[in-house]
């Protein structure tokens, strides 16, 4: 359920830019014989000629719309051009419109904070490069106005301005009949002229201001995509996400829409409560149903206390805000995608039903999925944590009847057999959820998975295995569990790690003083030995060494060996100063204080060390050795 979020305090700039039927754009500047000619660009499937995803406005004046499929629109304009999207795994493959969509956004990320809401949608917060606007170069000062902006569509402006006396009269809107008025018009201004003089009043309040301010830099940013990309694109300037996306696409193509705060109130009035973001689900048809509220401006007639009665404090206060147009919600600084995701449908007869058949597409999806987190880890170092699988399925028995398939979720390990190995798991145990105790045919007719809770790998951080050595065998990454992890070239053949299955009897001081009048020493020296074995305890030997390449690095690592010191840590191996060798037991280890560390640390860990045990308090120490404790010696 939606909620409300705190408003700012200060008035913002908000611009939401979308790309005009983009596929379409991608497909005409690849093959520019495609240019003002009806073109759709068809999803791939050859049942009736595929589904269309997109369609040029040259195609719209003919009827064609998206529902269609691409035998359909044939029929309605036999001269369009059906251009397939790229095909990879017997799939979509999108990834020619997300590159392109990457070059719209580094564009507009230049003047502001940029959220990159999908393929072809952009977020922009332009406040801070409105208030500098204002400051240093004012609309109302400017001898020439950016043209572009000159063409904004101004919500509440009158369709024309008429000069009387060489004063501008602002009195007629849209609707009015102008022709009662003629005798006192002497000149009629064009559209552009009215614009202009909106957006370079110098008695406009100060939200006006950063509008014009706004309208002007979208304007510019619009024409330099135009120019760089050869996309054009619409967009919605207001002073909250909520307006500018709904008045986005109020004018397209290649067009851009201003929603001053006075014309807030008759723009919300009479728009349908289903194009709103969040209310074109169960909660609009609630609304409709339950208080047959069918236009944003009926919401007004109830009180914000009468919306929390039938939909809880957060969401009846959220449902009050956006009928008088007010949203706090803020622009995220985010250029990359919060998550990646495939799919494939499966309509009719190719439904999937048996796990074959669905193991085969899982393979196919993960592979992709695992193209593309690798990529986001070596281009972005951004690390996912979750893999989500999603379905929709139907069951046949007496009834006929439907049922949903719930989605399933487990920690991602990267490497594409892992991904396809977990993603079965998931999609098995999700069907048995959704078969329940019964023992009955089903179908499959879509299919996704998805890697979220995507994260920056802190700036600092690397392998585990930086700081570990052993003597004789190198380890890989790999044995390690730790696949997820980007290959650092600079560890070169220097990193070990030596697992110790069995617990050394290490004589006492006053033992090693009697040893050699103590005949029984050495079998007592078994004896122990032996008692530590049978508890089947696992302890690593961890080398720290100096193959660290940067000074920090080498400061940690001797803390590790004065930490090491002063808890009398066994050593072994190199007497030097520059290598110290301590040890832990596995049952001391506490997973709490691992699940604080980095995730890719976290995977090594558990690599190589099973199973974990329950939470215990430790103190958080500030080196890698902090975080274990010794191994304790009997006596």
């Amino acid at each position: 359920m939606p909620v409300a979020r705190p408003e700012p305090q200060e008035p913002r700039v908000i611009a939401h830019v979308d790309m005009d039927c983009f596929y379409v754009q991608v497909e005409q500047r690849r093959n520019p014989e495609l240019r003002g000619q009806p073109t759709a660009v068809v999803q791939y499937n050859d049942w009736k000629g595929g589904g269309l995803i997109a369609v040029s406005y040259e195609a719209r004046k003919f009827g064609v719309k998206r529902s269609m499929r691409g035998d359909e629109a044939k029929m309605v304009c036999p001269s369009i051009n059906l251009v397939q999207v790229p095909v990879a795994r017997d799939k979509a493959d999108l990834n020619v419109y997300r590159s392109a969509g990457s070059e719209v956004v580094a564009i507009l990320s230049t003047k502001g904070k940029c959220e990159r809401a999908s393929i072809d949608e952009v977020y922009l917060d332009l406040t801070d490069a409105a208030k500098e606007m204002l400051l240093e170069s004012p609309p109302e000062l400017l001898e020439l106005i950016f043209e572009e902006a000159t063409k904004s569509n101004i919500l509440g402006l009158p369709s024309v301005i008429f000069v009387l006396h060489d004063l501008i009269v602002v009195s007629l809107q849209f609707d009015m009949n102008v022709t009662n008025r003629a005798s006192y018009v002497q000149d009629v201004i064009n559209r552009e002229d009215s614009v202009r003089a909106w957006l370079c009043r110098a008695d406009a309040d100060y939200q006006d201001k950063l509008l014009s301010c706004g309208a002007i830099i979208v304007a510019q940013l619009r024409v330099k995509v135009l120019e760089e990309t050869q996309f054009t694109c619409s967009a919605g300037i207001a002073h909250n996400k909520m307006l500018a996306k709904l008045v986005s696409g109020m004018h397209k193509p290649a067009q851009q829409t201003v929603v001053p705060s006075s014309a807030v109130q008759d723009f919300l009035v009479s728009l349908p409560i289903k194009k709103m973001k969040q209310l074109g689900g169960k909660l609009g048809s609630s609304l409709q149903d339950d208080l047959g509220v069918n236009t944003v401006g009926d919401l007004l007639s109830f009180t914000e206390d009468k919306l929390q009665e039938y939909y809880g404090v957060n969401t009846g206060t959220w449902l009050w805000k956006i009928a008088r147009g007010i949203s706090g919600e803020e622009v995220e600084d985010r250029l990359l995608p919060k998550s990646h995701g495939c799919g494939k449908t499966f309509p009719g007869p190719k439904a999937l039903k048996n796990n074959a058949s669905v193991k085969t597409w899982l393979d196919r999806l993960c592979e992709e999925l695992s193209e593309r987190i690798q990529s986001d880890l070596n281009q972005n170092k951004r690390i996912a944590q979750t893999l989500t699988l999603y379905a929709r399925a139907c069951r046949k028995n007496k009834s006929d009847s439907i049922k949903k398939f719930p989605s399933k979720s487990c920690p991602l390990r990267y490497g594409t057999v892992k991904i396809q190995e977990d993603a079965m798991k998931l999609f098995e145990s999700g069907l048995h959820d959704f078969l329940g105790s019964q023992n009955t045919k089903w179908s499959i007719t879509s299919l996704s998975v998805s890697a979220s809770k995507i994260f920056d790998i802190p700036i600092g951080t690397s392998s585990i295995l930086r700081y570990i050595k052993g003597p004789n065998s190198t380890v890989s990454p790999a044995n390690l569990d730790c696949s997820s992890l980007p290959e650092d070239p600079s560890l070169g053949n220097k990193l070990y790690i030596a697992p110790n299955h069995e617990e050394h009897c290490e004589p006492s001081l006053s033992e090693k003083e009697d040893y050699g009048n103590n005949s029984n020493l050495a079998k007592q020296c078994q004896i122990k030995e032996e008692k530590k074995v049978s508890k089947k305890l696992t302890e690593v030997k961890i080398i720290l060494g100096p193959e660290s390449s940067s000074e920090p690095n080498k400061a940690e690592e001797h803390k590790a060996a004065q930490y090491v010191d002063r808890k009398k840590f066994n050593t072994a191996g190199s007497n030097s100063a520059s290598s110290s060798t301590w040890m832990f037991n596995v049952e001391d280890i506490d997973p709490a204080v691992v699940e604080e560390l980095p995730p890719e640390i976290q995977r090594e860990i558990h690599g190589w060390i099973r199973p974990p045990k329950q939470s215990s308090s430790k103190t958080r120490g500030s080196t890698i050795s902090s975080y274990f404790q010794p191994a304790k010696r009997s006596g």
